[in-house]
């Protein structure tokens, strides 16, 4: 006879116990036990329940390699999900390549792939998860009892309900989801009730824009409303704003931007020259090619507008990033002047707030969905399909993942659905939206998600006050060095990477549902040394975390004054000059009505998440042995000193910049 001591969590989360019955099965190298149930007197497996449990088996097993859990329905009850936290028992390490653990894996891998399966969101798109049983909800009778996420003022309909069939492990849990859409509706109620989202004419004055958020207020929220229309606010967010990854340093002045010293010697200061600035390194560029002919919708009865703006700058000896030329279309000639800052004051406004328009679409669309929510979604379901859940690989990036699923679920079905809320509140509908993305996924490269690489490639490596890379590169560096030690302590050598069939599938995989195996994208089809993994997982736990931390957490704040990132344009480009006033930049914005759609999408998004997990915090248990365990424990201080040093520093900026304060940062894409 054998004795087995079995300690079995459950989670701490809503509705994470279960009423089923539980059963064991233990498979060691010398045998396997009897399919026992763990059961005592009265409650097993309640939410945040530890239970422990004697197991005799007619012998030893030896070297334990698997324990499989049986859950089956008890009696009358319905059956229901369960999450298990951990499952601890006496046990010592055995070779993973024993016929019948291999066979455990097999099986759980060809069971995750039956369930998991991939699905074409849009053509040229990452592809997404399809559960069969899990479908997005389409507008239809509110009155029906199964519809009850009907948001009052918005003909939206939300399926509470189809959520519960993602695994207990993906889906939020209950609290978070219903807190989710118990702001959405409120919020909506109010805009409705004060007859914002039946106002289809345009703002009276610019300070009533103010009146859709009167309680919101930040020291950036305030500033930006304060700032919007400064010179030198404007280049600040390309540096420090929520999307910081834009601007190039400029060399030489491209033929389709035909500036020239006479224009921008008055913006340069004394004894300089354009082309002494180009070669200084102080002039910048940020270009928006890629929006070109996009075409647009109407919104509210009204067509509406977008351009492919060039917008160049200088950092100036203040140390300033100051627009200097701006031009709204990617074809210069007499109908597209370059408009500059002793232009009249209403002709510059406007156009700074159409590169801040075309600002909105590279930032919700490439930086933010495709770029993180996407992306980040199809790693997630490359991991579920090809890693079982005892890989070192899983159980590294499984935190990462955390509500992913759920969270881009739950956005298309009521942001990126026909008669959504993004297609009501936008010049590009979802067809334009769609297209933007599918031509930056067409040239999105490797290199280009390796920050240390992007800032060099950009020119902006040496840039000062540039706090987001400053920042980035920090949690780049403590991210990339936990990563080596879990990494090199599982894999010693380069062969036991590239002899890793789970992992080369994986990497497949991702290569091909998330880049569509496109080979000029540099993303690789196979890993064969330890660096290249080390740098391919470090890659996937930053855009997972941090780079979705820099582009969503403050969106509200840069957005509630919505001159600074209006989302539509309802006038045509300016073909002349000294044209604009003060009413034609308000029939220009968007209209009260799309102005609330817009913002009460962006509310909603930049909601603290009420059961948030900090980058570095794994209250799960994944990692048993010490090493690993060790390395989150150096992982957690390190980032609690890259917080200390970002909180320091802002105490000096007019402008603090805390978005990749690890703090802020989250494990994964769960907002």
């Amino acid at each position: 006879m054998a004795t087995y001591k079995v300690k079995v969590a459950t989670g701490d989360d809503f509705l994470s116990g279960t009423l089923d019955c539980i059963s064991l099965t233990i498979v060691g190298t010398q045998g396997e036990s009897h399919k026992q149930r763990l059961n005592h007197f009265g409650r097993d497996f309640a939410t945040g329940a530890v239970d422990e449990y004697t197991v005799q088996c007619q012998q030893d097993l030896g070297e334990l390699i698997i324990i499989r859990l049986h859950k089956e329905r008890c009696s009358f009850f319905p059956k229901d999900p369960w999450y298990c936290n951990y499952v601890q028992i006496w046990k010592t390490t055995a070779d993973d390549s024993l016929p019948i653990l291999l066979e455990h894996r097999r099986e759980e891998i060809r069971a995750k792939q039956d369930f998991y399966r991939w699905r074409v969101f849009v053509p040229g798109l990452p592809n997404y998860v399809h559960i069969p049983s899990y479908c997005p909800p389409v507008r239809r009778n509110p009155n029906r009892p199964e519809w009850n996420g009907y948001i009052p003022g918005f003909p939206i309909l939300i399926n509470f309900k189809a959520t519960r069939f993602l695994n207990s492990n993906l889906r939020y849990s209950f609290i978070k989801t219903a807190s989710f859409f118990f702001r959405l509706g409120p919020m909506a109620l109010r805009f409705k009730l004060r007859g914002f989202v039946d106002c289809k004419r345009s703002w009276k004055r610019l300070k009533d824009i103010k009146k859709v958020f009167p309680a919101y207020k930040t020291v950036i929220s305030e500033y930006v409303a304060e700032h919007w229309a400064e010179d030198s606010f404007f280049g600040y967010q390309y540096l420090n704003g929520i999307n910081p990854s834009v601007i190039r340093r400029c060399t030489r002045i491209p033929d389709k931007f035909p500036v020239t010293d006479d224009m921008v010697a008055p913006f340069l200061g004394e004894g300089t020259c354009l082309q002494a600035e180009l070669e200084k390194g102080n002039i910048y560029l940020a270009d928006y090619r890629i929006l070109e002919g996009i075409p647009t919708v109407e919104l509210n009865g009204q067509k509406q507008h977008q351009c492919a703006p060039l917008c160049l700058l200088h950092f100036n000896q203040e140390g300033n990033m100051m627009p200097i030329a701006i031009q709204l279309s990617q074809t210069p000639g007499p109908n597209c002047p370059i408009f500059l800052p002793n232009d009249s004051e209403w002709d510059w406004l406007l156009a700074k707030t159409w590169v801040r328009n075309a600002e909105f679409y590279y930032h919700e669309a490439i930086a933010h969905l495709l770029g993180s929510h996407l992306i980040g979604e199809a790693f997630c379901l490359a991991m579920l399909r090809q890693l079982p859940m005892c890989h070192p690989l899983y159980k590294l990036l499984v935190p990462h993942t955390r509500y992913t699923i759920q969270i881009n679920s739950i956005g298309r079905a009521i942001l990126l659905n026909e008669g959504g809320l993004s297609a009501r509140g936008t010049s590009l509908g979802l067809k334009g939206i769609a297209e933007l993305m599918v031509r930056y996924l067409s040239e999105i490269t490797y290199e280009s998600c390796y920050p240390p690489n992007d800032f060099a490639e950009r020119g902006v490596q040496d840039l000062p006050g540039y706090y987001y890379r400053d920042d980035c590169l920090a949690v780049w560096d403590a991210l990339e060095r936990y990563v080596t030690e879990i990494i090199t302590y599982y894999y010693p050598c380069d062969a036991a990477v590239e002899g890793d069939p789970e992992l080369q599938s994986w990497v497949q995989e991702i290569f091909k549902e998330c880049l569509l195996g496109r080979e000029s994208s540099g993303f690789p089809t196979c890993l064969r040394t330890v660096p290249e993994l080390i740098r391919y997982v470090t890659t996937i736990i930053f855009i997972c975390s941090a780079k979705h931390a820099a582009v969503n957490t403050g969106q509200l704040e840069f957005t509630s004054w919505m001159p600074n990132f209006p989302s539509s344009m309802r006038n045509p480009p300016m073909q002349a000059k000294g044209l604009s006033t003060q009413e034609t930049f308000l029939d220009t914005l968007p209209d009260v009505k799309t102005t609330c759609i817009i913002l009460l999408v962006l509310w909603t998004l930049s909601r603290e998440p009420d059961d948030k997990r900090p980058l570095g915090h794994f209250p799960d248990i994944h990692f048993v042995e010490d090493a690993p365990r060790r390395s989150m424990e150096t992982f957690r201080q390190r980032l609690a000193q890259i917080s200390h040093n970002i909180r320091q520093r802002n105490k000096c900026l007019p402008i603090p910049y805390y978005y990749l304060d690890p703090v802020l940062i989250e494990n994964s894409i769960s907002i």
